[in-house]
């Protein structure tokens, strides 16, 4: 898989990665499956993994053929799980990459940790398969625009794992926004609190038997394998993870700038640190970030040590506020107020992921684009980006118009990152 990187920025920008290329634009034009027919799929990564085959091995519309995990223990529970749910035995396979090899499976589900999201993707789609990719996008910028060339070049159906796109909570309660509910909206806030332990100080220990470490790592650049370090810790470090920013809070960001239609802000800032524990996390604890979009704005508040309380915390998940109301939305319902603060809507929904996942594979079949398309995806990762990159450089960050990247040299470094040889993204 090692390309030159130069051979791959030329087919990128001739991928039409320049904002507002007409290809963004047109339906991607694929090889559906009959109506009638099973899209057959390979799962990566058995971590989100699992609670994915939940949703996907009983939907009548998806046969899961393989499942790859470079944890032995994890690859037999999902194969497992598959059978208990759907009936069929997968294949069990360490190298997602026969996956890509095998001519009769559709699609692949990219489960496995975030600096594996773009990599995947984009072989994925050089391989003809479509992709239903688990948040973030990417684990830097720069792979989110590659994914957007990927799947345009070869027309592929891209979906991200923020599902809160198809919920119908969501789907009525923007439609009601953008219906003028409460006006213009001028400002969104959204955050997620969640009372994470510590990890700890961890040392240098050898691999476990039941590892994969060298796949495990793939596309990053070795480093020695530590016991804080898998499953879930690598969230905590700038190397693997993108912070509790990327991690979740792409989720609401997502429908705060699909409520607000935003697409680029032009100046972003972080304010926060790590406060409660003295162990090897990296990434902040405690954060709030803001994004300018000009005339209106969001702002998301992040807390990873401790619940809030009972009277604290906002009872939804994103509110908008606007120049005649406010609306209010979480995964079950939608409240709208009058400027006095008083209610006067409610709806209540059912909740869960599989109507994104049904989108995804109906548009598999179909060619549509679906719900959280890749480039819609990749905007709302691109935000967290940014966050970050304004919380690691400790700067208010201005965004250049044309390029999306901030105006400062040193924290434009940040954009990408390198890869291990033979493991460079290429479209």
């Amino acid at each position: 898989m090692s390309l030159d990187r130069r051979r791959f920025l030329q087919q990128s920008l001739a991928a039409g990665m320049v904002a507002g290329c007409a290809t963004f634009n047109k339906p991607a034009k694929v090889r559906a499956a009959s109506a009638n027919e099973k899209v057959v799929v390979g799962l990566m990564g058995c971590g989100r993994g699992k609670q994915l085959i939940q949703t996907f091995a009983p939907s009548p519309n998806c046969h899961i053929e393989y499942v790859a995990e470079t944890d032995s223990r994890r690859l037999a529970e999902g194969a497992s799980l598959v059978t208990k749910l759907a009936g069929n035995n997968p294949q069990q396979v360490v190298d997602f990459r026969k996956i890509l090899d095998d001519k009769k499976v559709d699609a692949l589900i990219v489960a496995a940790p975030d600096h594996w999201h773009a990599p995947a993707t984009i072989m994925a789609c050089n391989a003809g398969k479509h992709v239903y990719c688990e948040k973030p996008a990417s684990h830097n910028a720069q792979e989110g625009e590659w994914m957007v060339a990927a799947a345009r070049k070869h027309n592929r159906v891209v979906q991200l794992g923020t599902q809160r796109r198809s919920e119908p909570s969501f789907v009525e309660g923007i439609k009601k926004l953008h219906g003028g509910a409460i006006g213009k909206p001028l400002f969104a806030r959204s955050y997620y609190f969640n009372p994470r332990p510590s990890i700890n100080k961890g040392q240098a220990a050898p691999v476990p038997e039941w590892l994969n470490y060298d796949l495990w790592q793939g596309p990053a650049p070795e480093r020695e394998y530590r016991d804080n370090l898998i499953h879930y810790n690598w969230h905590w470090f700038w190397h693997w993870g993108t912070a509790e920013l990327g991690n979740n809070g792409v989720h609401t960001i997502d429908i705060a700038r699909w409520g607000l239609g935003v697409d680029y802000p032009t100046r972003v800032s972080t304010g926060g640190g790590r406060y409660r524990y003295d162990d090897d996390q990296e990434t902040p604890d405690t954060s709030v970030t803001t994004f300018d979009f000009g005339d209106r704005s969001i702002c998301w508040e992040g807390r990873s040590f401790y619940k809030p309380i009972a009277d604290e915390a906002p009872k939804f998940e994103v509110g908008f506020y606007g120049d005649d109301g406010t609306l209010t939305v979480d995964r079950r319902t939608y409240k709208i107020y009058d400027p006095a603060g008083k209610l006067v809507e409610e709806q209540k929904f059912a909740s869960g992921d599989g109507p994104h996942v049904e989108n995804f594979l109906e548009c598999v079949k179909t060619g549509a684009r679906p719900n959280a398309d890749i480039e819609e995806g990749h905007k709302s990762t691109l935000l967290c980006h940014l966050g970050n990159i304004a919380y690691r450089r400790g700067e208010t960050l201005h965004i250049d118009p044309a390029t999306h990247k901030p105006t400062d040299s040193e924290a434009a470094k940040l954009w990408g990152r390198e890869y291990r040889k033979g493991w460079e993204p290429v479209v």
